[in-house]
């Protein structure tokens, strides 16, 4: 039950009605928000907002939907069921793409039905017996073309008709012409005259003064009377012709259009109710258009009676304050009923009294509680928190504003009492009962009285209301009734302005001194009117003041507390977010090394085993092969021992064991040499010649003996400029960064055989590079390509390919390359970019110019 009948007018639903009609798209869209209303149904409240989300869902994530050609042709539909009756030209065109645009959305948001879950499940339900009609379609597509016109090949009669038609136009077009040029040449018309259609003929305009001197039929002059129109004798009998022709093609048109008309007269009944799923998605679509304007959400909605609002704003005025500039202040409003474990309800604020100073918002909380609870019932979404939550009622009553009638012979406080007494007759436990200025109209004290004992009443009917007041005791009866409870429109009173604030749990001031005050009534009245009241009622009314500024810094506070817990959380989220992206990056760092490690034992592998051939060759005693091998086991062995999981200084600990042990084994191998045979002795000298690192300390200049750091190669600084230095290693000339650099000695320079040099190549580069790794240094050298393509490839591959490819590129001395990898979702460009910053040679990366790639190429200068 909605009382009184004018309540959507007294809350402002009929502007939320004109609202949704602006964005309709059709006429069966605006009849739906005519016919909206009330539902007390939970369910069914619940499918309308599911639609609205759906919709809304539906319309950012996709654009495919049909929302063309929204038509209401139901009236012509209507007319055909007359036997005799036709549809018109434009008619049938609209019926066409308005039967299609039906079709589409039916298909649409049906093609997920044989999966277990529709996208789109309270959508697709109203498609449920919705017919569709593509036979029909086609049969309109067989007579009109795509711009609505009767087709030409509709029938062969009428076919023949336009040709003749056509030819018959043509042939007084000719015909004209000729008379018009020769009626020029001799001077009777003008050189710029045209012939001009007079009532679906063509004739000739000439002057009054020459009109005999061209044979034919005057039909028409001019408004002026300067010009007269001829239709010449030569041309009347084809005009005849042509509207002859033109009587046979609307009666052949009449006659298709009539056929067709009986075709479709036995769905007509079909074709209505399919127009009206097509409303029914116009009005969803005004509720989401709505939805996003007024910044509304679907709540959640309970099917027991309650109120539990966050942030709730009263639309209109949102809209209204939003053109000035202004914001609305939001409220927060609950009003609970809880079952305890005996089945009696306990009270606990289903009624609440609202008391503060005039013009601070306490009637626009109240008409904020009955739109915004009405929109819900009717399906609309509500501007409020989605972590409110909203109960149905049956029964919404409303007293508010001066009802009174000179007709009915009702005063304002009788009109008050009338709908007192509908609703202490009506309300119940499923009722929200919303009044202004509760006893308010009569003369304060039995108004007071009165109001007490109607609340007392409503409080036994257990019903949920909100009540606005200025009455003491009023503000006093929360005390004494459990489920009453008291709400303040908050005031400033040093600003002396309203704050339009809601706050629950104190009654709040009228502030009359205050505003009596600020108006500039005299001091000497303000004095007398406290005394007349009483000076302990205008202390009481200081200390409720007080009372309400502290409960407003504590709530500050509290909010303040409770945001920063929530900042306190979210960066504590962050950093777990990067503790385990840190976790992810430093597995992946580990699987890397270990990669490296297993490769350096490859080529670790493959030298030992190429030396333990050579030493075979020179028939060295199988002690030595037999300790080469076990350094070998030992190196596997420390690789293996590398834990993924274990932290950063476990691995760098045990990175320094291998380089330890990899020091020791050169020296066991020092040692092997000299025990070979006299065959050996070459290798025995060239090992022991092999460079010793210098101390850093040693000077660099041009003519040094160098190598770079953690190789064996030893080369020669040719020039120095700055921090770079060319070196030349063996024959092959290179550019870096001197700080890469350490002081090399210079091998002994004698001769060897092929046998020693090839002896040299398969134990490393232990001394000065051999001609072969010149010649192989030279050969990549012309064939290295400056970009590398690693799209398509997973992270390790990726940084593999290019591990290779940047120490390529240094020891051909390239000074600028380009990695190709994508753009993509990013994650490969990061994972390069991160592996070419711990590079030291690489000086400098960045995206390619946008014209030559952009963030899909990263430009990398080595140095």
């Amino acid at each position: 039950m909605i009382y009184p009948n004018n309540y959507e007018h007294k809350i402002g639903f009929g502007e939320i009605r004109s609202l949704l009609k602006a964005r309709c798209l059709s006429t069966l869209g605006s009849e739906k928000v005519d016919e909206m209303t009330l539902s007390t149904d939970a369910d069914e409240i619940r499918e309308w907002l599911q639609q609205v989300t759906e919709f809304r869902l539906l319309k950012n994530t996709t654009d495919d939907f049909p929302l063309e050609y929204f038509f209401d042709v139901r009236e012509s539909v209507t007319r055909i069921r007359l036997v005799g009756t036709h549809f018109e030209e434009n008619e049938l065109f609209d019926l066409r793409r308005s039967l299609d645009t039906i079709q589409k959305m039916v298909t649409y948001l049906k093609r997920d039905d044989e999966e277990e879950a529709p996208a789109y499940p309270a959508l697709s339900r109203l498609t449920d017996g919705v017919q569709t009609f593509p036979a029909i379609i086609r049969r309109i597509d067989s007579i009109i073309d795509k711009f609505g016109r009767i087709k030409d090949g509709a029938t062969m009669t009428l076919a023949s008709i336009r040709h003749e038609l056509q030819k018959t136009e043509g042939s007084i077009s000719r015909t004209l012409y000729t008379i018009l040029h020769a009626a020029q040449r001799d001077g009777l018309v003008d050189k710029d005259a045209a012939p001009t259609m007079r009532d679906g003929r063509l004739m000739i305009p000439v002057s009054p003064s020459v009109k005999r001197r061209i044979n034919g039929i005057v039909h028409d002059e001019s408004a002026t009377g300067k010009t007269v129109f001829i239709e010449p004798t030569e041309v009347v009998e084809a005009n005849n012709r042509v509207r002859e022709l033109e009587a046979e093609e609307r009666r052949e048109i009449v006659r298709i259009l009539t056929v067709f008309s009986d075709e479709v007269r036995p769905y007509v009944k079909e074709i209505l109710e399919s127009y009206q799923f097509m409303a029914r998605i116009d009005l969803i679509h005004a509720k989401a258009e709505l939805a996003e304007t007024i910044k509304a959400i679907e709540p959640k909605v309970e099917s027991h009676p309650h109120v539990d609002w966050i942030n709730a704003i009263h639309p209109l005025l949102m809209l209204s304050l939003e053109k000035q500039g202004r914001k609305v202040v939001p409220l927060e409003i609950m009003l609970k009923d809880i079952p305890t474990p005996s089945s009696e309800r306990q009270r606990e604020g289903s009624i609440l009294i609202i008391s503060g100073p005039n013009a601070g918002g306490k009637s626009v909380c109240l008409k904020t509680v009955g739109l915004l609870q009405y929109m819900l019932q009717c399906g609309l979404s509500v501007p409020m928190s989605e972590r409110s939550t909203c109960g149905v009622f049956h029964n919404i009553m409303i007293d508010i504003g001066d009802e009174q009638s000179i007709e009915d012979d009702l005063s304002t406080y009788s009109s008050h009492l009338m709908n007192m007494k509908m609703m202490m007759r009506y309300c119940d436990n499923h009722t929200l009962l919303l009044i202004d200025e509760f006893g308010g109209g009569t003369e304060p004290t039995i108004g007071g009285a009165i109001a007490e004992a109607v609340l007392k009443q409503f409080w036994k009917k257990k019903a949920f209301g909100v009540i606005t007041t200025h009455y003491q005791n009023l503000k006093h009866f929360a005390d004494d009734h459990e489920g009453v409870v008291n709400g303040a429109m908050l005031y400033d009173r040093h600003e002396m302005k309203a704050l339009f604030q809601l706050s629950i749990g104190q009654p709040g001031s009228s502030f009359a001194i205050e505003i009596a005050r600020k108006t500039g009534l005299p001091e000497e009245v303000i004095s007398d009117a406290s005394d007349i009241v009483g000076r302990d009622y205008i202390q009481s009314d200081k200390y409720l003041q007080d009372i309400v500024r502290d409960k407003r810094y504590w709530e500050g506070k509290r909010q303040t507390i409770h945001q920063h817990e929530k900042n306190l959380e979210a960066k504590g989220e962050r950093l777990e977010a990067d503790i385990e992206e840190i976790e992810q990056e430093r597995k992946k760092i580990l699987r890397r090394a270990k990669e490296q490690a297993e490769e350096l034992l490859r080529e670790s592998n493959r030298k030992i085993e190429n030396a333990i051939r050579e030493i075979r060759e020179q028939q060295a005693e199988k002690e030595a092969a037999k300790r080469i091998r076990e350094e070998l086991e030992a190196f596997k062995q420390e690789v293996s021992d590398i834990d993924t999981k274990a932290n950063d200084e476990m691995i760098e600990r045990k990175m320094r064991q291998i380089q330890e042990r990899k020091k020791r084994k050169e020296e066991k191998r020092k040692a092997n040499t000299q025990q070979l045979p006299k065959g050996g002795e070459a290798s025995q000298s060239q090992a022991q010649e092999s460079p010793k690192p210098s101390s850093p300390q040693e000077q660099l200049k041009v003519g040094s003996t160098v190598r770079i750091k953690g190789l064996t190669s030893v080369g020669e600084i040719e020039n120095i400029d700055g921090n770079m230095a060319t070196i030349i290693f063996g024959g092959m000339r290179t550019k870096m960064r001197i700080d890469r650099l350490e002081s090399a000695k210079a091998p002994k320079k004698e001769e060897t055989t092929t046998k020693d040099q090839r002896h040299t190549e398969i134990m490393g580069s232990y001394g000065q590079v051999s001609s072969s790794t010149r010649a192989a240094i030279d050969s990549r050298k012309l064939n290295f390509r400056q970009d590398i393509d690693v799209r398509g490839m997973r992270g390790d591959e990726a940084i593999n390919a290019i591990t290779y490819f940047i120490d390529d590129a240094i020891l051909v001395g390239m000074s600028r390359v380009r990695i190709l990898h994508g753009t993509g979702s990013g994650i490969l460009r990061q994972l390069i970019r991160q592996y070419l910053a711990t590079i030291p040679n690489v000086t400098h990366f960045r995206d390619e110019h946008v014209q030559f790639g952009g963030a899909g190429i990263t430009v990398v200068d080595i140095g």
